[in-house]
């Protein structure tokens, strides 16, 4: 049995990261392929349990150390329970979110620092990788007129932090894709959904070639 892929969607809040994460799916799909849906934190009932802990915190919050390590536990569990299972079955697994968005978000906003981030991943995760992490990019102004309509006043505890602090994931992000080409497929969020899925499409290409 031949391996599977994994295709991971990363970049800041409102990127369209679940929407082309969808599209792809379906896509795959529609080639006969078996492919699994997930997301982080979650795609386990323990992730999904630390998604709500993350999300909704108790009390005033996790400071970024707390919140690196709850990150880190959940992920472990998803990469044991889901991920790793499903690539050694032959399945395609499509995750919205994975490690990238821990060292940009804690490990680059938080000031963690990426060594950290990598160390808990490779405690915890093994240090697996995507064949191919899809980084989402769109302008700030772009995305705040997406986010204003789909979350209005209602953002997570994440998402809801202030202009600078996203300001500074997407620079961590695009350092991070920079230090990676060849892992990485920077595509324009920018556009109708369909536009944006054909550049995912022209991304992975390669990655279908003999499937």
């Amino acid at each position: 049995m031949n391996r599977g892929k994994f295709i991971a969607f990363e970049g800041g809040e409102g990127a369209g990261k679940s929407t082309q994460a969808r599209m792809l799916v379906d896509a795959l799909r529609a080639r006969g392929l078996l492919v699994d849906l997930t997301r982080e934190p979650g795609g386990t009932p323990g992730a999904e349990a630390i998604r709500a802990l993350l999300l909704d915190p108790p009390g005033e919050g996790w400071g970024a150390e707390a919140e690196a390590l709850l990150f880190a536990a959940a992920r472990a569990d998803h990469v044991a329970r889901r991920i790793r299972p499903a690539i050694e079955r032959g399945e395609w697994i499509i995750s919205d979110r994975f490690v990238d968005s821990s060292r940009a978000y804690q490990g680059g906003a938080g000031a963690l620092g990426d060594e950290t981030i990598t160390a808990l991943h490779s405690i915890g995760s093994g240090g697996l990788r995507p064949d191919l992490t899809i980084l989402l990019e769109a302008r700030e102004e772009h995305v705040a007129a997406r986010l204003a309509a789909r979350d209005g006043d209602n953002s997570d505890a994440i998402g809801g932090r202030d202009a600078d602090y996203h300001r500074a994931v997407a620079a961590a992000f695009r350092r991070i894709a920079e230090d990676n080409p060849h892992g990485f497929a920077v595509i324009d969020a920018e556009g109708d959904p369909e536009t944006v899925h054909a550049r995912v499409m022209a991304a992975i290409a390669p990655l279908l070639e003999g499937a």
